[in-house]
């Protein structure tokens, strides 16, 4: 599984130009990515980037990846980052590594996304591999996760009761659809409207590419 990563990553990195201003993803693919982004630099690249989590910043800054915020920067002209689920209109689910809040700022302020995913990551409808993440404050936590859920889901919170916190210091529910998600952006606006809920997992709209490795190669499937 590792080695289709491996080739999605360094593919999405052939897009990268010099004097690119480059997001940096989070998560088991995005770190192939990043590495491929350090050689680019390391050969002469002149590049900057902005990370969207802080273990993506701590392993740009082991490579010697020059590093900006969005302030600094403003549009980046291409972000590359991982999926968990990518549908046929290449609409997203992304969250699992913990990092959705800022992958998706990074992404409104990027040109191109790009999502690097393996095979296994591509599948019919939303929500039916994985559950959805949601970023949610703190206070009152319980009873946002009841506001969720009369939305038709049996919300998790992610650590139990030990509760994963975010880097922006928000705890995360995985919000579980026994037949998957029937609406995305219905499913996105009602979740919006809840007091406590900050951001969801569902990537709608902003994926550019998407590239798949798979055994018997890499496609890309791209939004027209």
């Amino acid at each position: 599984m590792s080695d289709k990563k491996r080739l999605a990553a360094e593919k999405a990195v052939e897009l990268v130009q010099d004097g690119m201003k480059v997001g940096l993803g989070t998560g088991s693919t995005a770190y192939f990515a990043i590495e491929a982004i350090g050689r680019l630099v390391k050969n002469g690249y002149k590049i900057v980037a902005v990370p969207t989590s802080v273990a993506s910043e701590k392993q740009a800054r082991e490579l010697g990846i020059p590093l900006a915020t969005l302030e600094e920067v403003g549009t980046l002209d291409i972000t590359i980052d991982g999926a968990d689920e990518v549908d046929a209109n290449l609409d997203l689910i992304k969250g699992m590594g913990g990092a959705l809040l800022r992958e998706k700022i990074v992404a409104h302020s990027t040109r191109m996304e790009v999502i690097v995913v393996d095979d296994s990551k591509i599948v019919p409808k939303l929500g039916t591999k994985f559950p959805l993440p949601v970023e949610v404050v703190p206070f009152s936590y319980g009873r946002t996760r009841s506001y969720m859920e009369e939305l038709g889901c049996r919300a998790e919170l992610r650590g139990g009761d030990t509760p994963f916190v975010t880097d922006n210091g928000n705890y995360i529910y995985h919000l579980h659809f026994e037949r998957g998600i029937k609406d995305p952006y219905d499913l996105q606006r009602r979740l919006k409207e809840i007091p406590g809920v900050v951001e969801t997992g569902l990537f709608l709209n902003m994926a550019k590419k998407v590239i798949v490795a798979s055994t018997s190669g890499i496609r890309v499937m791209e939004r027209v």
